[in-house]
């Protein structure tokens, strides 16, 4: 199996759409550091690091270009 040769996840980072407390919880009890920003509604908001969700980018950047690459190749 692949998934036994990864290693553990130590941060998740996610958009607006995962800002949920159930979500967050369930990142907690395994260790996850959740990267989420706070949904402008939401009445608690809970603390995430700015910087790293910022290198959230780049990972949208590589899929973008996977997909143009996919394109060229079909």
């Amino acid at each position: 199996m692949l998934a036994n040769h990864l290693p553990r996840a130590r941060y998740l980072l996610a958009d607006k759409a995962y800002d949920a407390d159930h979500w967050r919880a369930w990142l907690l009890r395994r260790n996850i550091q959740p990267v989420i920003p706070n949904k402008e509604n939401r009445k608690q908001p809970h603390a995430f690091d700015s910087k790293r969700y910022k290198d959230r980018n780049g990972i949208e950047r590589m899929f973008g270009r996977l997909k143009d690459y996919r394109r060229i190749a079909m």
